[in-house]
């Protein structure tokens, strides 16, 4: 996708303050490895979740410093003249593999690893981790909401809860996560999401009674759309609703009040009013222990808002950009050597590693084993790095029903305790192989 803006100033001062004193020292072009990957899942988390590969690729294929930027970066003194050459001649060169998006991982799971030379490398810092790190916390809440709401479809209704662009990207990686549609209509167009939207209780107390609204509203869109049935009188609603539209009509949207025990409720009287292929969905401030506790209730569907859109608690996957592997000098071939930070409470792994899905031979997840070098997978093991990027040119992108259904597949190869909402530990166990 074409973004048409330039990306090059999504990226922290820092990053350009690292290139300019490495092309005075004479470093910058010495190859180098980062590499994206959490110390740990958020608290009681059994997984994270790879979404934001294909936006990540579009934004890297816009990251290039164009005369406004440059503008800007000289005269706030940010760049010098060479950095200024640097970047105005700049595309990224180097080569990138990742996890395929849709993909579960683990503490220590190296989702992403970029190659290049330093300084093409260590500007992208910023782009990679503020869409990687808002969209995989999406995805891993959306995730936990789809697994609690099973075959009952879900709705992503966050768009006025978060930041306008946020909103889009939410909706994109809730539905790679396996929700059903979305009620925002750029994510619908920008990247081909089914969309669904109800009506508010402005449009019911709008009109001179609920009756007229309803009226109204089935004029309009026919008797499948879907009626909010609690602005006044839940029971009156429902029956004027049926009254109106007769036993076709799609749906009633619950908002407000005990809504299991509202639900059975409106259950009982669409039934006894003949309407009992009526639709009950219901919303409000739901997240997936709510979603989990209505299991047994007579509901149809569910809408999500507010706890998708911030993570449900975990509004990050805190994912670091990490050089672990660079070369001593600038000339072709010069051999990458392992590097480490030794922060206490930080650490990294030196060197370039890779990762396999380890199985057993019913097909089910045992371990995330990440080694330095090429891994040697056994037979049933799955290697997880995929190239995103080839010398600079994008090879990665792919359908997001694609990523959609690779999340379905790694979902229902974890154990089952990958699927519990309760707090604990990842699902299963990283191992580390060979040493720096």
């Amino acid at each position: 996708m074409d973004l048409g803006y330039s990306t090059a100033l999504l990226t922290d001062h820092y990053e350009l303050t690292m290139v300019r004193a490495a092309l005075h020292s004479g470093v910058a072009q010495r190859r180098a490895v980062f590499e994206v990957f959490a110390r740990r899942l958020p608290p009681g988390r059994r997984y994270g979740v790879v979404t934001g590969t294909g936006r990540l690729l579009d934004a890297l294929a816009a990251y290039t410093f164009d005369e406004a930027a440059l503008e800007y970066l000289t005269s706030h003194g940010v760049l010098d003249e060479a950095t200024a050459t640097w970047a105005a001649g700049y595309r990224f060169t180097g080569n990138v593999w990742g996890y395929a998006e849709g993909e579960c991982f683990f503490p220590g799971s190296p989702i992403l690893v970029v190659e290049g030379t330093f300084a093409e490398a260590v500007v992208l810092e910023t782009l990679v981790l503020s869409i990687l790190n808002h969209d995989c916390a999406i995805a891993a809440a959306a995730s936990r909401m789809a697994t609690a709401a099973g075959d009952r479809p879900l709705i992503e209704m966050g768009s006025r809860r978060t930041h306008e662009e946020a909103a889009v990207a939410a909706a994109r990686a809730a539905y790679v996560a396996g929700f059903a549609t979305t009620s925002n209509l750029a994510a619908g167009r920008r990247y081909g999401l089914p969309t669904a939207g109800t009506a508010a209780h402005a449009f019911t107390l709008l009109h001179d009674g609920e009756r007229n609204a309803f009226a109204a509203q089935l004029a309009a869109l026919g008797p499948d759309t879907t009626l909010l049935v609690d602005t006044y009188d839940v029971p009156r609603a429902v029956r004027t609703a049926v009254d109106l539209a007769g036993p076709a009509l799609g749906a009633v949207r619950i908002d407000s009040g005990d809504l299991g025990a509202v639900a059975r409720e409106v259950r009982e009287q669409l039934d006894s009013l003949g309407a009992p292929g009526t639709r009950i969905v219901v919303t409000g401030d739901l997240d997936e222990y709510g979603i989990a506790a209505l299991a047994a209730a007579p509901v149809n569907g569910y809408g999500v808002g507010t706890s998708l859109v911030t993570g449900s608690g975990a509004p990050t996957a805190s994912l670091v950009y990490k050089l672990v592997a660079r070369a001593d000098s600038a000339a072709p071939g010069s051999p990458l050597r392992p590097v480490a930070k030794r922060s206490v409470g930080k650490p990294s792994r030196g060197g370039r590693k890779a990762a396999l899905r380890r199985r057993n031979s019913h097909g089910t997840a045992t371990a995330e084993v990440v080694t330095l070098g090429e891994p040697a997978p056994a037979p049933n093991d799955r290697v997880l790095l995929r190239p995103l990027v080839r010398n600079g040119e994008i090879v990665g992108r792919e359908p997001l029903a694609a990523a959609r259904d690779r999340h379905a597949a790694a979902l229902r190869e974890l154990p089952p305790t990958a699927r519990q909402l309760s707090a604990g530990d990842p699902a299963v166990p990283t191992e580390f192989l060979g040493r720096p």
